[in-house]
């Protein structure tokens, strides 16, 4: 859900000589050991992943007497996490055997020859018919192959502090019917409890996917337009959505309705966000994901056991209420072995360990994910392990995908880097519209259509 940032060559060089200090010498120096690289959250109080994964190691080394599971975490902002991964898959010396990719970048790293596909191992797997076919869609490839296990999926919405709207006067069952009356509470609160924050779209650069997706897409699609044309399998360009999307990020910032823009283009915005504003009531309106609550879980060093009952969601509307009234984006995430891995079989044995129905649920729960597992879905336990589960898991009825392309890491960057334009006010929307347009034939070679 994040894109592949342009970093400094320095860091680059950097970052790749660490990645061989982390893999000691490559995943096949031991057949015995199985190395599986994970994202690692840059607040150290937030350790659910590594919590789960040690559990899972546990399970594994006892289930395989003799085996070994070696943890790779990799402790990165998400653009350069991304950056680190693709260093360390080109070579058999750097390579895991297993690692975290998310559905965004998976085909740009298949089309770069960075994984093994997985279709051997799936046909011999009685779980994979488990997984529902959108979320089995997500690891495929061009070329028809499943390079990726995915291990849940996500929806988004708004967010909202009832405390705050409480005394803005507006309404605990608040539900916005078009994007004027989101912007339309936001001036209210602006307006009536001026000490906060009104509202959090996601942008720019900095944020990397969080904007495009969380920000950008859900304003896009809730327009008569999108990002590609399916049938002319072109990216398109010159859309008066686009322009419609920009010009409520514009919107945001230009009326002092978002966070300061240095805050709002910090790298850490979203740990900000979880971490600070939301839990500390000085922030009034949240456009963001169902992951959210595993940062205020026991344990998570954000503990925050009030969340559901001083926070109320929201669907996010369409621009001017038309059908089918509300928006979400999904991504998620796939556990992929590389195609230099010294020990592919071991991983994967480990990904049947992870997904077992009951590690699977577990996963689900701890981490606010939404099931990609009809077995799980149909539980009655996963329904009601977590408040929210069932309003995020009914979005997904009404939401929409990334256009999963090897060009879209790059439209991903050029969407990011319209948004900061007209964040921080240097580039008026219509100018940021068109440098999308020429950074979009750039990055897909002149596979567009102009609307």
């Amino acid at each position: 859900m994040r894109p592949t940032a342009v970093l400094p060559s320095l860091l680059v060089t950097a970052l790749a000589a660490s990645a061989l200090t982390a893999c000691g010498g490559g995943s096949g120096s031991d057949p015995d050991t199985v190395k599986v690289s994970f994202k690692q959250s840059t607040d150290n109080s937030v350790h659910v992943m590594d919590d789960y994964l040690a559990d899972v190691k546990k399970q594994f080394e006892k289930a395989h007497p003799g085996k070994k599971v070696e943890l790779v975490p990799i402790k990165a902002p998400d653009s350069e996490y991304y950056t680190k991964l693709q260093q360390m898959l080109r070579s058999a010396k750097t390579a895991p055997d297993l690692v975290y990719e998310d559905t965004f970048l998976i085909n740009s790293d298949i089309t770069s020859g960075y994984l093994k596909p997985l279709d051997a191992y799936l046909a011999k797997w009685p779980d994979w018919n488990r997984f529902i076919d959108t979320a089995k869609a997500a690891a495929k490839a061009e070329d028809g192959k499943t390079y990726g296990v995915p291990d849940g999926t996500d929806t988004r919405g708004l967010w909202f502090d009832k405390g705050i709207f409480a005394k803005a006067g507006l309404p605990a069952d608040w539900q916005p019917k078009t994007w004027d009356e989101v912007l339309d509470a936001a001036r209210t609160i602006k307006r009536r409890v001026p000490d906060v924050t009104p509202l959090n779209v996601y942008t720019g650069k900095p944020a990397g996917e969080a904007a495009t997706m969380q920000g950008f897409e859900m304003l896009l699609y809730g327009t008569e337009d999108r990002l590609y044309d399916e049938s002319a399998r072109k990216w398109i360009a010159g859309s008066q959505g686009f322009k419609d999307a920009l010009s409520f990020v514009e919107t945001v910032y230009r009326e002092k309705l978002g966070p300061d823009v240095s805050t709002a283009l910090d790298p850490n915005i979203q740990t900000i966000v979880r971490g600070d504003l939301l839990p500390k009531g000085k922030l009034g309106i949240n456009l963001d994901g169902s992951w959210l609550p595993q940062d205020w879980l026991p344990g998570s060093g954000h503990e925050w056991p009030e969340w559901s009952s001083e926070l109320g969601l929201a669907y996010m509307p369409t621009q001017h209420g038309q059908a089918p009234g509300k928006v979400s984006m999904s991504g998620g995430w796939t556990w992929a072995v590389p195609a230099k891995a010294g020990n592919p079989d071991l991983a994967f044995e480990f990904v049947k360990t992870m997904q077992t129905k009951a590690n699977a649920q577990k996963w689900y729960v701890a981490n606010s994910g939404i099931s990609v597992r009809e077995d799980v879905a149909e539980d009655p336990a996963y329904a009601k392990a977590q408040p929210g589960i069932k309003f995020f898991t009914d979005l997904v009825a009404s939401t929409h995908y990334r256009p999963a392309y090897p060009a879209y890491p790059k439209v991903s960057t050029a969407i990011q880097e319209a948004m900061e334009g007209v964040t921080t006010g240097d580039v008026p929307v219509e100018e940021a519209a068109k440098g999308y347009d020429v950074a979009l034939k750039e990055a897909t070679d002149n596979q567009v259509i102009e609307k």
